[in-house]
């Protein structure tokens, strides 16, 4: 399978190659829409804040390429920053934002419905950075991508920002706790989102990254999602 990690030049990419390939991907960085929009799959890495990468992302062609993509079938994850431009708005690196619902907002790509927000703690460090784990939420443990992913598993988080909790909850497979209950996985048809790094969170994430793997192979294979 030929696999697309989207380069928006705000990082090095490399941990989430070498996962990829780990979990038995012929994965290529690359900032060419044309190679993006017709990969097998398209996985968005997580590095950056939420207003520059869609800046870049919409001069560069790849906003629409990675639309595209989604629009005809093409697995997607996105990774960290991955899952939350998936959404409608973000205020991470907006000018003048209060992190309040009448402050400044930049739009993300629109998959989904969400506001992506700082994170909020009196008691907390922020940003939240570490281990922590998943509660997969009921029924969600059937998702291909958190097949044998038991819930209470332990990740790797780096994230100052996070999804409100107020979303559509058909597409939340999993919440973390840290400051409020935030979707840490989000899912559906072939379209996915993680907010953790699975390419740094040892086992558990070494077996997300094959499950999307086989979700790939499915799709190649003509199986609709």
């Amino acid at each position: 399978m030929s696999i697309a990690v989207v380069d928006y030049h705000a990082g090095n990419l490399s941990s989430v190659l070498r996962g990829l390939e780990r979990a038995g991907a012929e994965a290529r960085v690359t900032d060419d829409p044309i190679e993006i929009a017709t990969s097998d799959a398209v996985v968005l890495p997580g590095v950056g804040s939420f207003a520059d990468a869609m800046s870049y992302l919409e001069k560069s062609g790849e906003a629409a390429a990675i639309q595209d993509a989604i629009e005809v079938g093409v697995p997607f994850l996105g990774i960290c920053l991955g899952l939350q431009l998936l959404f409608q708005a973000g205020d991470e690196g907006v000018p003048g934002a209060t992190g309040d619902c009448a402050g400044p907002v930049r739009s993300g790509l629109g998959l989904f419905a969400g506001r992506v927000k700082r994170l909020r703690s009196e008691r907390l460090k922020v940003p939240h950075v570490g281990w922590d784990t998943l509660d997969i939420v009921p029924g969600a443990g059937e998702s291909p991508l958190l097949e044998g992913i038991p819930w209470g598993a332990s990740v790797y988080f780096t994230h100052s920002y996070a999804l409100e909790d107020e979303v559509n909850p058909r597409i939340v497979l999993a919440k973390t706790h840290y400051g409020w209950s935030f979707p840490s996985v989000v899912g559906v048809a072939h379209v996915f989102g993680t907010q953790f790094h699975p390419e740094k969170s040892s086992a558990v994430g070494e077996r997300l990254l094959r499950n999307f793997c086989a979700i790939v192979d499915r799709a190649r294979a003509g199986e609709v999602l």
